[in-house]
């Protein structure tokens, strides 16, 4: 190696990059643009995330693990305490972390509390000693196609006010984005790279996800679940594959209660039709998905059934 060329280590930069916000703030799809396909769900339905999911975005000489989070809410059931913890862990050791707002409704105590624990993970990180540049809150304002200018003010502005006194400390920037249209994403995404420590890549290059391929492939279930199930089912639907032998898939599907269980196959099995349907479109040609139902009552309240289904 010629005398004073950089050593090759430290020609690459690395890191964890940690999405958090409420429920329907829009991380998930904020994530999906960003990485340029989808390695998360998304529906409009409240906690649709309920595990975290790493999306990682190769450019050359650096690599970020972008963490999609369940969405940070006040728990009433067992699943949903599981749900916050998994967010606290995704904090752990990140490097630079993306608060989401939801431009389109006004800034309430759930999101004072997401802009508070980002700017506090960042404080104590830097307080630890951590090596690398100093970890950043990059608050992305979301649903900015939908939203005023002046609401788009006002989201930025009352982001400002919760984080005062901060900016110094913590490294606050504000960005307005759309997640759908794709506005403002590059310049968030040019700022969290600029962030990353020098390091080398924690995954191979091509890879896009650590999700498991059965995991994914019971999203989907769930995903298409949600967009046709009614209103008061979604928090109860959970999935998972119990059979595995490409190209032939078994997903059980597990509701809280039997009237739920008949809402779910629909008349004649036309509902879980239409599910098996859609799920199949999106994986490769020659796959078969069968679907099953059982009933697994108040399964959200029981730690036993959240830890089998993979929360």
């Amino acid at each position: 190696m010629p005398e004073g060329a950089p050593r090759v280590e430290e020609e690459l930069r690395s890191g964890f990059v940690t999405v958090v916000g409420r429920p329907n703030v829009g991380k998930s799809t904020l994530v999906n643009r960003i990485l340029g396909t989808k390695v998360t769900i998304t529906s409009p339905r409240p906690n649709t995330t309920r595990r975290a999911v790493r999306g990682v975005l190769h450019r050359p000489g650096v690599q970020a693990v972008f963490v999609d989070t369940p969405g940070l809410h006040r728990p009433r059931t067992a699943l949903g305490t599981r749900l916050n913890e998994q967010v606290a862990d995704a904090l752990d050791d990140i490097d630079v972390v993306v608060p989401v707002l939801d431009a389109t409704g006004p800034i309430g105590p759930g999101d004072r509390y997401v802009l508070e624990r980002a700017a506090a993970t960042c404080r104590g990180r830097a307080a630890s000693g951590a090596s690398g540049p100093l970890s950043r809150v990059l608050v992305a304002v979301n649903k900015v196609d939908r939203a005023s200018k002046a609401q788009i003010l006002e989201r930025l502005q009352g982001a400002h006010g919760v984080l005062e006194g901060e900016d110094a400390d913590a490294g606050v920037e504000y960005f307005p984005v759309s997640a759908v249209s794709g506005q403002g994403v590059d310049a968030l995404v040019e700022a969290v790279l600029a962030r990353l420590p020098h390091g080398p890549p924690y995954f191979p290059p091509g890879t896009v996800t650590d999700v498991p391929e059965a995991f994914w492939v019971a999203e989907l279930v769930r995903e298409q679940l949600l967009a046709h199930v009614r209103e008061e089912l979604p928090h109860s639907i959970a999935c998972r594959v119990t059979e595995w032998e490409w190209p032939r898939v078994r997903v059980e599907i597990v509701v809280e209660r039997e009237s739920q269980k008949g809402m779910v196959i629909g008349k004649g099995g036309a509902m879980l039709k239409e599910v098996g349907t859609a799920v199949r479109a999106q994986l490769p040609p020659g796959a078969f998905v069968e679907l099953r139902v059982r009933v697994e009552k108040h399964w959200q309240q029981r730690p036993d059934m959240i830890e089998r289904l993979g929360y």
